[in-house]
């Protein structure tokens, strides 16, 4: 269907006025607070100690949950495009449910599950304690960024059929020999891009993880749950600035998700 100027114009204007306003102008407000007491001040609230440990602590997440996924994801995509088994549908929906529950309701679980009264509460009795602690702000994280690196990879080894594996097999190729020489290259940028997302998931949860975590500054504070806590406590300029330095990294991140979908589609 051809549309006509005048209606291409106003989808345009539509579409450039509901993002001017839902997003641009947000974030260039708490861009523009940021900044409206100098770069110096700026910098004297990103580089404060409870700043610091937060910033520690999110890369530290992210360190943790990467391969974490990314092996799952990759194991995961292979098994349900290359395999036939008995609950294939079901293993399907549940690497879906993270983007169905909330994460509030992942957080909640979590506490049922691995808190003092849960099934495996008496983990602290050993020492272990999961909730309100490191361990259950990862495993918090790797539940809602678990489908993005299986989604990305799924796609492109439906594309690329099994062909060339089963050539490699036929010529004596061990199954991790195909796997490193054939499976791997083919997959590279569907699995790069899962990653990216899903470190953009990681730095940005805090649903799952406010449920987790203590929250305290220094100890078990991310830099979402410093935005939130600064705020809380009426510090809006701390605030203002730790979200624009949340904001920074995620722009890097969107760049390189860019580049990244640049690059897929010329190698293609």
């Amino acid at each position: 269907m051809k549309l006509s100027p005048f209606t291409r114009i106003s989808l345009r204007t539509v579409a450039l006025g509901y993002l001017l306003i839902l997003l641009v102008l947000p974030l260039g407000i708490i861009f523009y607070r940021s900044f409206e007491n100098g770069i110096g001040a700026f910098y004297d609230w990103i580089s404060t100690p409870a700043a610091i440990s937060a910033f520690n602590l999110s890369m530290l997440i992210v360190a943790i949950v990467v391969p974490v996924n990314v092996i799952f994801g990759v194991v995961t995509a292979i098994a349900l495009v290359r395999g036939r088994f008995p609950g294939r549908n079901l293993v399907q929906g549940l690497v879906d449910l993270p983007f169905a529950v909330s994460p509030v309701v992942v957080g909640v679980s979590l506490i049922l599950l691995w808190g003092a009264g849960g099934w495996f509460g008496g983990l602290e009795n050993h020492g272990l304690k999961i909730i309100f602690n490191l361990p259950g702000m990862v495993i918090a994280t790797i539940f809602v960024t678990l489908p993005y690196v299986v989604r990305e990879v799924e796609p492109v080894l439906h594309e690329i059929g099994d062909d060339q594996e089963q050539a490699a097999a036929t010529l004596g190729a061990s199954r991790w020999q195909t796997f490193w020489r054939i499976t791997l290259p083919a997959i590279r940028w569907g699995l790069t891009y899962g990653i990216v997302l899903t470190v953009a998931r990681s730095l940005g949860e805090f649903g799952a993880v406010i449920m987790v975590s203590t929250a305290l500054p220094g100890k078990s504070q991310t830099l979402t749950l410093l935005v939130h806590g600064r705020y809380t406590d009426h510090n809006t300029f701390g605030a203002y600035c730790a979200a624009t330095l949340l904001m920074g990294i995620a722009v890097v991140v969107l760049l390189l998700m860019t580049l990244l979908e640049r690059k897929r589609d010329s190698a293609k």
